[in-house]
């Protein structure tokens, strides 16, 4: 072994040891040697490749990103120590929606495409003061100004991030970082949707859409959020088409879209309405004429038994929609109101009256005005019955989603076909899984899926889509026909750079073209994180030395997202997975045991933690939560972590403060005991290691640690302090320097 009292050693141990200030002394250090640099010569059985998750740069860090990025990084230090080339990137993800909200917050704008760039415009003077932003205005600005301003502030944050990044030690290769929205990232996405896209794997198509009506965009299934909301049952009565027939009564909490309504549904056994299906009811006031039609996801249990298929209340409807082939009659717009007109099966004057009362209104104040009406037409049976119940939200939104007819881009996905749902599942269980049982969730999302994934977002912060349309002579836009960006170009912005074989001047002219409007969701782009990091296409020698990726840590809430769907994009591009093991995170919780997030204010950001206790004791703390399980936010264990830091620099200064040993080997039966236990130990934490379980590592090391300091140094301090104990002090002194 080296000799650890060298010379060198001696003058480098301090007078008293402390913390302060460690954290930027070793930053600098391996800043300044590129320790943790990618040896990008190693071959690739001696790599080992890590996925890191790009954080959304739409604000501060808090205690959770340390909890989870600590794990990553000890798992990188312990392959570095067993010789392994570690690929260790860092990413931002800094596009869509969260950056955009934060955006707004912070300036107090909105973007409006309408308008022209303003190169003289300047940032608000009393921008990132939100008490001053909230009493003034919001100011309109062009959408290439928004830009400006959405990439001045991510590259703030961006630095801020990686500041706490390096102040809590992770060792990641800071040469080797990407940016979701920069011109790497845009190339990468772009080429992978059009490999889709000439595949048959990405297609467009209009069709009722999950919206948002905060941010004016449709969401994916994977960003629902489901909450409890009260609400209230509408009793409402569907009159008999036929003389004497009985009339339905029905049980709605959305008595707004009755004008919507396109058919009454109930299950084919349900002895109460078999005999009505294939007849027809007539809606209440509007007096429009509907079937009454059989489906097995009709509930008999819900309500009375029967509910109206509107177009669109719910994904019910849509499904019951487009199997039993019906009509469109829509009644919400993208704003979420109720549209000016009524639809074209409303032909009674008092259906038209009655619609008048409720058009341009929001859903909510159109449901209370529409009770109304059924109260004085006597279609409504008592009064509305108070109830709560789950809503669908966007994740990110704060009103409830309503369902619009919209052009969206999809990547199929296995929502609507078995194979591939199969397929897919199959690779989930060739991935290696810790803990095993976060399978169960992955399996799951993906057989429960009931549509495709909807990758577009008419939002302005994003990877634009690399396709033009072709305008026939009457300025109609042919989606058949896409015009798709040449390779060689990208990444392109089809808004400001024309198509292959057109000029600039046939811009929305009949006869030219026009650009794709939208861009991408945020995930289309993080969901090739590994074909990002690794140089896909751009740099065949590094992306052979390093993908599949061996790792791939993240949180278990966006099992559904990021790692299905990053499974999805590499089983279409190359056949297999991305990475041969997912290690996934339990969430932290505050210490009334509930997760920590901004929504609740409960979040503790991490900087005062470290000023108070010290990077090491925050690692020690994360590093004690198993994988996969929740753990408790408390100061407790930094305590504990801070005393076990200054306890592990007191021992070396003894240790180190000895003469050197003279002869490399234990003599004393008490020194061959402690290093047998080392051994067994450095076995012990190694398998413990290789399972990702660092929680483990931690704990026998830690234990063995203060029996060396508390029984082991106390023994022995008397016959090698001062170089004293002739053989047996040489034996004292070995032990010493080899434990340490």
């Amino acid at each position: 072994m080296s000799r650890l009292a060298d010379e060198t050693t001696q003058a480098a141990v301090p007078d008293k040891p402390v913390l302060e200030g460690l954290e930027d002394k070793w930053d600098a250090d391996w800043e300044a040697s590129g320790i943790y640099r990618f040896d990008d010569s190693r071959p690739r059985s001696e790599v080992f490749s890590i996925d890191t998750p790009p954080p959304t740069v739409s604000g501060s860090l808090h205690v959770g990103h340390v909890f989870s990025y600590t794990h990553t990084d000890i798992i990188a230090r312990h392959r570095r120590m067993a010789g392994q080339a570690v690929f260790y990137p860092m990413g931002w993800d800094d596009n869509g929606l969260p950056t955009e909200r934060r955006v707004q917050n912070y300036y107090g704008v909105r973007c409006d495409p309408s308008l022209h760039h303003d190169p003289d415009f300047v940032p608000p003077p009393d921008a990132g003061r939100p008490s001053a932003v909230s009493k003034r205005r919001t100011i309109a600005v062009s959408r290439p100004n928004f830009i400006d301003l959405c990439e001045e502030l991510t590259a703030s944050d961006e630095k801020a991030f990686e500041d706490l990044f390096r102040r809590i030690g992770l060792s990641v290769d800071w040469t080797r970082t990407y940016a979701t929205i920069d011109a790497h990232c845009r190339r990468v996405s772009q080429l992978a949707f059009l490999e889709n896209l000439e595949r048959g794997e990405a297609y467009q198509i209009e069709a009722p859409s999950l919206w948002d009506v905060t941010f004016q965009t449709a969401v994916a299934q994977a960003e629902l959020d489901d909450r409890e909301m009260p609400g209230a049952y509408h009793k409402l009565r569907f009159h008999s088409s036929s003389t004497g027939g009985d009339d339905i009564w029905i049980d709605t909490t959305r008595p707004e879209l009755v004008p919507s309504c396109v058919a009454l549904v109930a299950h084919p056994d349900d002895g109460r309405y078999r005999p009505r299906f294939g007849s027809t009811v007539r809606t209440p006031v509007f007096d429009v004429e509907v079937p009454v039609l059989a489906h097995e996801l009709a509930d008999p249990d819900k309500g009375t038994g029967i509910a109206m298929i509107c177009t669109f209340g719910d994904t019910a409807d849509v499904t019951w929609w487009r199997e039993l082939n019906l009509p469109v009659r829509t009644v919400i717009g993208r704003d979420g109101r109720l549209a000016a007109e009524p639809p074209a099966a409303i032909e009674s004057p008092a259906g038209r009256t009655a619609y008048a009362r409720i058009a341009g209104k929001t859903a909510v104040q159109a449901r209370s005005e529409i009770a109304a009406v059924f109260a004085e037409s006597g279609d409504i049976d008592g009064e509305p019955r108070g109830i709560t119940h789950p809503v669908k939200f966007f994740e990110k939104g704060d009103k409830p989603l309503e369902i619009v007819s919209s052009r969206q881009w999809y990547i199929r996905n296995g929502g609507r076909d078995p194979a591939l749902r199969d397929a897919l599942i199959e690779r989930g269980r060739e991935l290696d899984w810790v803990p095993e049982h976060m399978r169960v969730r992955y399996e799951n999302w993906v057989g429960g899926l009931n549509g495709d994934w909807l990758i577009s977002r008419q939002r302005f912060f994003g990877v634009p889509f690399p396709i033009w349309y072709p305008l026939g002579p009457d300025g109609e836009i042919d989606y058949d026909h896409p015009i798709a960006a040449d390779e060689a170009s990208l990444p392109v912005d089809p808004s400001s750079e024309a198509p292959p074989g057109y000029a600039e001047d046939l811009r929305d002219q009949p006869g030219g073209f026009t650009a794709d409007p939208d861009v991408m969701d945020t995930w289309a782009t993080s969901s090739l994180s590994p074909q990002i990091a690794c140089y896909w296409e751009d740099d065949p020698d590094l992306f052979e030395r390093t993908f599949p990726m061996d790792l791939r840590p993240q949180a278990h809430e966006i099992i559904r997202t990021w790692l299905f769907a990053t499974v999805t994009r590499a089983h279409f591009e190359h056949g297999g997975l991305p990475w041969s093991t997912a290690a996934i995170s339990g969430w932290v919780l505050d210490p009334d045991r509930k997760k920590m997030s901004k929504s609740k204010g409960n979040v503790v950001t991490p900087m005062d933690t470290l000023e108070a206790f010290g990077a090491d004791a925050l690692r020690y703390w994360a590093s004690s939560g198993r994988p996969g399980t929740d753990t408790a936010f408390e100061e407790g264990q930094m305590k504990v972590g801070r005393r076990l830091a200054v306890k592990i620099l007191n021992a070396s200064r003894f240790v180190l403060g000895q003469e050197p040993a003279a002869e490399a080997q234990p003599t004393e039966t008490l020194d061959r005991a402690l290093l047998s236990h080392l051994a067994n130990l450095v076995d012990d934490a190694t398998a413990a290691f290789d399972r990702g379980d660092y929680a483990r590592a931690l704990e026998s090391t830690e234990t063995s640690f203060w029996s060396f300091t508390d029984d082991y140094l106390e023994l022995v301090k008397n016959r090698t302090y001062g170089g004293r104990g002739g053989p047996a002090g040489e034996s004292g002194r070995f032990t010493l320097e080899t434990a340490l």
